[in-house]
């Protein structure tokens, strides 16, 4: 049903490629606060924000839709599911969530998606999972606590903490979405479909949650302050259409296809750490010592998780998820 590729597809170019994909993703990923936290203080909302972002996106990706209409009838399912988790979901979740609790608690929690992929593989679909990948998950989770310093912030009350882990349910929704399916051959789906259907189902969902209706619009006209240097609203929030939307999106998509759910998931945990990155570099949030370690734990936990999948043919377990694939499918993805 959801994003399927072929067994050779995913053998073919290696998990070298997959991971410089993943990075990728996980850098423009991070892109997205930089750009989105001056239009917020220039006097948008930040749903108003969301809403722009996947807006802009759908409407990129509208040719797309076009060109794979075929999969309204093919796919209605995995469209519908794309775009209310992987889009709309993750979204809606985390910016209900920071509205409650801090904004690097909500974070931390919504990046568990990495362990909960392994969680369901493990304990849902009964597959054992390799103890290094499950080491660089700990790890993976553990740099990101300090990245976020969540020790300075843990007076949150328990709805804003649900509302983050809806948040980081349906970034698991979306890492298994992404790659469901490894068997269906020629009859898959082309992931740039499912990804422009799925923007245009978070944009459908997003305008009943945000009512645009409210913005205001000349904000984006005028110039935002970036650290003191002014930019122009109309580039950041090409920006964050283009490059921390479309570009992220299809990145993400294809390295989940090359790689695995759990793997590409932990690997995507590395948008916090660009995230603080910029926001040192281009809004002047410096970094702390600790928030330096975690980064570098981060990675390791990454690198661990990635290089941990068995070849193809090994009867050791793996670290993948992601129902109806295949097991040598998952082994030759990394």
């Amino acid at each position: 049903m959801p994003v399927h590729t072929s067994e050779s597809s995913k053998a073919g170019p290696g998990k070298g490629v997959g991971l410089g994909l993943a990075l990728v993703s996980a850098l423009a990923f991070g892109g997205s606060g930089v750009a989105a936290k001056p239009l917020i203080e220039a006097g948008l909302d930040p749903l108003h924000v969301v809403w722009l972002r996947v807006t802009g996106a759908a409407l990129v990706m509208l040719p797309l839709a076009v060109r794979h209409r075929a999969l309204l009838r093919r796919r209605p399912a995995l469209l519908a599911g794309f775009g209310l988790l992987g889009v709309a979901g993750v979204q809606a979740f985390y910016f209900a969530s920071i509205s409650r609790i801090p904004v690097g608690v909500a974070l931390l929690v919504e990046y568990l998606a990495p362990a909960l992929v392994l969680g369901w593989v493990r304990f849902v679909q009964r597959r054992p999972v390799t103890r290094a990948a499950a080491v660089g998950v700990v790890l993976a989770v553990g740099g990101l606590a300090c990245v976020v310093e969540v020790w300075s912030g843990l007076s949150f009350d328990a709805l804003g903490l649900l509302l983050a882990l809806g948040a980081a349910c349906c970034q698991v929704g979306y890492f298994v979405l992404s790659d469901q399916g490894s068997d269906s051959g020629d009859q898959a789906p082309d992931p740039l479909g499912v990804i422009a259907y799925g923007l245009l189902v978070g944009a459908v969902v997003l305008t009943a949650v945000a009512r645009p209706w409210t913005m205001d619009f000349s904000v984006l006209t005028h110039r935002a302050d970036m650290n003191g240097t002014p930019v122009a609203a109309g580039l950041l929030l090409g920006w964050i259409v283009l490059v921390a939307t479309v570009l992220a999106y299809i990145t993400g998509v294809v390295s989940v296809r090359r790689l695995s759910p759990a793997v590409a998931g932990v690997v995507a945990c590395l948008e916090a750490v660009v995230a603080t990155v910029l926001a040192w570099v281009l809004l002047g949030e410096h970094l702390s010592a600790p928030q330096i370690v975690g980064g570098a734990v981060v990675l390791a936990g990454a690198f661990i998780a990635q290089s941990s999948t068995p070849a193809k043919g090994s009867a050791e377990p793996v670290a993948t998820g992601g129902p109806e694939s295949r097991l040598n499918a998952r082994e030759s993805a990394a």
